[in-house]
């Protein structure tokens, strides 16, 4: 595995497209995070920190709401201004979807972003 975040959200896409309930994703603070903001705006149920054996999973419970989601590469830094040209890139129509990115004041939604007038590194979409 190379990049630890980027098969968590394919694991949950194809996980949530097969039907399953539930799905078992590798612990790490970026993608705790996230969960936290996809949890907050209801794409998944609920998630909890597992040690079954070495290292730290994720069990994710999923709430079947998801549509698409991925990640976005390269991480591009966008500005304040530039919101609109990759909500309208990644996301399908206004005020459905969220773009999931990295601040210097922590993991927010496009949304919150604008709200605090700050910009970041794109990580993911989800709608």
């Amino acid at each position: 595995m190379v990049d630890v975040f980027a098969d968590a959200i394919n694991k949950i896409k194809v996980y949530e497209n097969s039907g399953f309930d539930e799905c078992m994703v590798n612990s790490t603070k970026l993608i705790r995070a996230v969960l936290q903001k996809m949890k907050e705006n209801n794409y998944i149920s609920s998630f909890e920190e597992v040690r079954e054996e070495k290292f730290p999973k994720i069990r994710i419970k999923l709430s079947k709401k998801i549509n698409d989601i991925g990640v976005i590469k390269p991480r591009y830094a966008i500005r304040l201004e530039q919101f609109q040209k990759y909500e309208t890139r990644y996301i399908p129509s206004k005020d459905f979807g969220l773009l999931i990115l990295s601040t210097p004041k922590g993991i927010m939604t496009n949304r919150e972003a604008k709200q605090s007038r700050i910009g970041g590194r794109l990580l993911a979409y989800i709608y």
